[in-house]
């Protein structure tokens, strides 16, 4: 898994109008949840920008008031007009706590079904498992190679080493459909 470097200055006051002090000053309020706690603190855009607009997972590595805090990001807010951000809530994360996160989905191989016409198509991008942060992976592949047409990976097919999904176990991950051209 990836790490990613952040420091943020400590906010003294909360509430309302401070953050909107905050805001106009053109910082992200921030607070850090979880084993101590929590940490209220600011950033800027350009600090999180290349944590937030990707479809990879951090463990991010928290310096805040000169503490040390290894953490996940759990929540975002966007405005609802302007789509700015307004406020990102982490997670602080030790080795032998386990947390939930979700992890992006990619398949491997190619499907029978679909050398014999059919289409893949992928139901979940990601999927939401449990476990120590020390065992996610950056992504999960799923084999698909064995998929015929009409066929489908369910979650309940599935499993990781050291790692829970939580999805339904009737969810769909990957189907092989039928296409006009495809020889069933």
């Amino acid at each position: 898994m990836k790490t990613f470097q952040l420091s943020g200055e400590v906010r003294q006051d909360l509430g309302k109008k401070a953050t909107k002090a905050v805001r106009e000053a053109g910082l992200i309020p921030c607070v850090v949840y979880g084993i101590s706690e929590p940490i209220h603190f600011t950033v800027t855009e350009g600090d999180v920008r290349k944590l937030i607009y990707t479809p990879n997972i951090y463990i991010v590595e928290l310096t805040v008031g000169g503490k040390k805090v290894n953490a996940i990001l759990k929540d975002l807010q966007f405005h609802p007009v302007k789509d700015n951000l307004l406020h990102i809530d982490f997670l602080e994360v030790t080795e032998n706590k386990p947390v939930e996160i979700e992890i992006p989905v990619k398949s491997e191989g190619l499907a029978a079904g679909v050398k014999m016409g059919g289409k893949l198509t992928q139901e979940m991008r990601k999927l939401r498992v449990k476990g120590s942060f020390v065992n996610f992976p950056d992504i999960l592949t799923v084999n698909v190679e064995e998929l015929q047409i009409g066929k489908t990976v369910q979650v309940g097919a599935l499993s990781y080493e050291n790692l829970q999904i939580m999805n339904n176990p009737n969810n769909v991950v990957f189907a092989v459909k039928a296409t006009r051209g495809s020889k069933k």
